[in-house]
């Protein structure tokens, strides 16, 4: 069972276990009748996997060997924790933070959350409803990866995986591992956003006195960036779908760039499957063997986060007599309870345990909820929260991405966005050779429409908290007049169907940078959609409108990047990583024309020196490119003026407001005369000259990887106007570690003659999350330098690229 690699050096393995596998799959077991698994495994340049299988058992199995060899620990760390067992190796002492959406827990609680929600009987079901692909890939995934473990075990691979492979918690992982995964992933926006709110709500008692819900008042006082979700979710992305009309010599391009975490599971890992009748090459999120967002000679897509909420609050009427009673028209229900136990290791290395019963209306799990120390949603003896989650039920969403990796056409593509409507919290754009664009946010949203929000709006919370958090549904859960309405078109009850959901096909360009829908095409905005799916007719972020600007000055030829109106691949390409920072574009002629002729501004503790920090902006490019100087400088600037100021002031800081009749330019004119400006400038000039990084340090000397190295990254942040993302923090004494931003990328276009794909991109952060191996930092360094890395699709470009490994694996 050894194997040992070296470049360019052909193994074959071949090994034959006997495996019990048929019979843990329902009776939906389409594998071969052998059971036996077969993968020929080719890693081009930076470790990519091209993938040969004869069915997806076998593609699965290749997958799931090469992804625990290069991110065994990420991912068996995630397993260990949906199953519910965190506290139980890891200590109760310790944290679990899902990066992908801001929630952090004990040990305890997550183990209690995940031991509630995720179920065997969700398991269960997540089979059942699997499509056979998906079932045979998954299963290939579970025995690829516990043959390598089982390697790793027997002393095989030294060196690799120090971190964890003497850990007691690594160890085969099973096919309900892996469901469990993939229900975590369609919760990501919903319900695992609260799992501390879950795993502690108790009915009131003598030893749980309820406290005084929060008025309405207060709750208008709350800072949003404290209420969950208020700020949609942490993660984003931007995304272009550019057909014949946009593009110099008639041909397609996709550029796809999600904004993930550079930590954790949901990076993105890069692999080719090739099967009989199955091409596909894209990226998945860990521990998921099917191409998420990806290409063909067909079609390719990606992906954005969605403004939608997935999920809705509903109040119940309690009986005073019994919490764990609710009325539901006239008659008293009973609640769930389910008496869960977890096992904890404690400091001195022994084992305990602890139980708790957690409740559940027919809705979905209770729930309480403090934010900043006050109790917005309070299981009181008259009142209680319960939360009904749309992904929770939505158990198509391996189906969407299975098939999709089997399409044939761009229009079989569009066809099942619609039919299968498993995509819990994404945007999507696609384009395929020579073809016009498509967007869609088709997506596993509660059908809420505004209507039923206004008869069934749980007032006065429904008002208070729609401040915070426009367009989630606060409901009254006693009637069934206010249950979700159901769709003919839409695949299960409670979602809207595809009729209600919004979409664009055009032949020129579609975008999407995480604003809702409305402006997809500024050309043709999208309106007249439930207010739970986003917003219409409001301001666009900063990056929103760089990403319309972006496009919008290439068409029109006045970017001066070329001659030519339209776009070309390697056009493309400079655009997207040309690391612009829009507000200094809208504000720093005036700062430097109003402030810097003084030589002063006065900040929070007085009068600040900005000489020399004028001369450095003065001479600024406006980019976050690594030798940019003076990036740090206005991002911290930014930062403060950005602080979200009462409603009455926040007109004060453009002359130009907001108007939907010219979005993508509005608000513009910074008011430098307003004083919360000068001093947010002030602060930011102060900030810098105490840090441990000069006025005029290059970008290149601040901003660099936190994951894998001091590798400088460039780019900047979203609220300073960036496209191109780096996030991190404020300038700290380690400068900026980039542990967010541009993950995977993609660029794709097409051979106008023979059709075939040509695909340049990055995974930002590399494919491994060892350090012992070859590619963990390998791609992290070519994105440093901007050296667009081949994507091998076809067999001539396959074997015109340099091969690292080949090797075959069987069992």
């Amino acid at each position: 069972m050894s194997r040992t690699s070296h470049a360019g050096r052909v193994l074959a393995i071949s090994a034959v276990f006997t495996l019990g596998l048929s019979a843990c799959n329902g009776g939906r077991d389409d594998s071969a009748s052998s059971g036996a698994y077969h993968a020929s495994i080719k890693r081009t340049e930076y470790g990519i996997p091209h993938i040969t299988a004869d069915n997806f058992a076998s593609y699965g199995y290749g997958y799931g060997y090469v992804h625990a060899e290069d991110n065994l620990c990420v991912l068996a760390e995630d397993l260990l924790t949906i199953r519910g067992q965190r506290a139980r190796y890891l200590g109760r002492d310790g944290t679990y933070t899902i990066p992908a959406n801001g929630n952090t827990s004990s040990n305890v609680e997550s183990d209690f959350f995940w031991s509630l929600v995720a179920t065997p009987e969700i398991v269960a079901t997540i089979r059942a409803e699997s499509d056979p692909e998906a079932l045979q890939a998954t299963r290939g995934f579970v025995a690829g990866y516990n043959r390598y473990v089982r390697e790793l075990r027997a002393g095989q691979h030294p060196g690799r995986h120090a971190s964890c492979r003497d850990a007691e918690w690594i160890g085969p992982i099973s096919e309900d591992d892996m469901f469990r995964r993939f229900y975590r992933l369609a919760v990501l926006a919903s319900s695992s956003v609260f799992v501390s709110e879950i795993a502690t709500a108790a009915p009131p008692g003598l030893n749980n006195l309820p406290l005084v819900p929060a008025s309405a008042e207060q709750i208008g006082q709350l800072d949003p960036a404290d209420v969950p979700l208020a700020g949609g979710l942490p993660i984003g992305s931007n995304m272009y779908a550019l057909g014949p009309e946009a593009t110099q010599d008639g041909s397609s391009m996709l550029f796809g760039n999600p904004h993930f975490p550079w930590q954790g599971t949901e990076r993105l890992y890069l692999a080719h499957g090739i099967l009989p009748e199955t091409n596909i090459m894209g990226a998945g999120l860990y521990g998921v063997p099917a191409a998420l967002i990806g290409f063909n000679e067909h079609f390719a897509w990606s992906h954005t986060v969605s403004t939608a909420y997935r999920f809705s609050f509903y109040e119940l009427d309690l009986n005073p007599l019994n919490p764990t009673q609710y009325f539901y028209d006239g008659e008293l229900r009973d609640m769930q309870a389910s008496e869960i136990s977890v096992e904890i290791l404690e400091d001195d290395g022994s084992l305990s345990s602890e139980t708790r019963t957690l409740y559940s209306s027919h809705y979905g799990p209770m729930l309480e909820m403090q934010v900043s120390g006050l109790p917005i949603l309070e299981w009181t003896p008259l009142k209680a929260y319960t939360l009904r989650d749309a992904n929770a039920e939505n158990y198509r969403l391996m189906n969407q991405f299975f098939r999709w990796n089997r399409a044939k056409s761009l229009d079989e593509f569009i066809d099942l966005h619609a039919s299968v409507l498993g995509v819990p919290w994404v945007n999507t754009v696609a384009t395929g050779p020579g073809q016009g664009v498509y967007y869609g946010d088709v997506t596993v949203v509660p059908n809420v429409p505004d209507s039923k929000v206004t008869s069934c709006g749980a007032q006065p919370l429904q008002t208070a908290l729609g401040l915070l958090m426009p367009g989630l549904p606060i409901l009254q859960g006693s009637r069934s007049a206010c249950e979700w309405d159901n769709d003919d078109d839409a695949p299960v009850p409670g979602i809207f169907g595809a009729a209600n959901l919004p979409k664009l096909q055009r032949n020129d360009w579609v975008h999407n940078c995480n604003d809702s829908y409305w402006l997809s095409n500024p050309e043709e905005p999208i309106t007249g959609y439930a207010a739970i799916i986003g917003d219409e007719g409001s301001a666009r972020s900063m990056r929103t409108r760089l990403c319309m600007l972006q496009v919008q000055r290439r068409l029109d030829g006045s970017d001066g990047l070329d001659d030519t109106p339209g776009f070309t691949f390697d056009l493309l390409k400079d655009v997207v990583l040309d690391s612009q920072v829009y507000t200094a574009e809208l504000g720093l002629d005036a700062v430097l024309a109003t402030y810097c002729p003084l030589g002063f501004a006065l900040g929070t503790s007085g009068l600040v020196n900005i000489s020399a920090a004028c001369d450095v902006l003065a001479n600024w490019d406006r980019k976050n490119n690594l030798d940019s100087v003076g990036g740090h400088i206005w991002r911290e600037f930014w930062r403060n003026s950005d602080i979200p100021l009462p409603v009455d002031l926040i007109s004060l800081k453009w002359l130009t407001p907001f108007s939907a009749n010219d979005p993508v330019n509005t608000p513009r004119t910074l008011n430098v005369l307003d004083p919360f400006v000068e001093t947010a400038f002030a602060d930011a000039v102060a900030s810098v000259t105490n840090s441990s990084f000069a006025l005029d340090a290059p970008m290149g000397d601040i901003q660099r990887s936190g994951v894998n190295g001091q590798i400088p990254i460039f780019g900047g942040e979203g609220f300073e106007g960036s496209f191109t993302i780096a996030s991190s923090g404020a300038l700290g004494d380690s400068g900026y570690p980039v542990t967010y931003g541009n993950s995977y990328i993609q660029a794709v276009t097409w051979d106008l003659q023979s059709g075939a794909p040509n695909a340049q991109g990055f995974v930002t952060y590399s494919q491994s999350t060892d350090p012992a191996s070859p590619y963990y930092n390998d791609m992290t360094q070519a994105y440093s330098a901007k050296q667009w890395v081949d994507y091998p699709f076809t067999p001539e470009q396959i074997a015109g690229s340099r091969v690292l490994e080949s090797y075959v694996l069987s069992e």
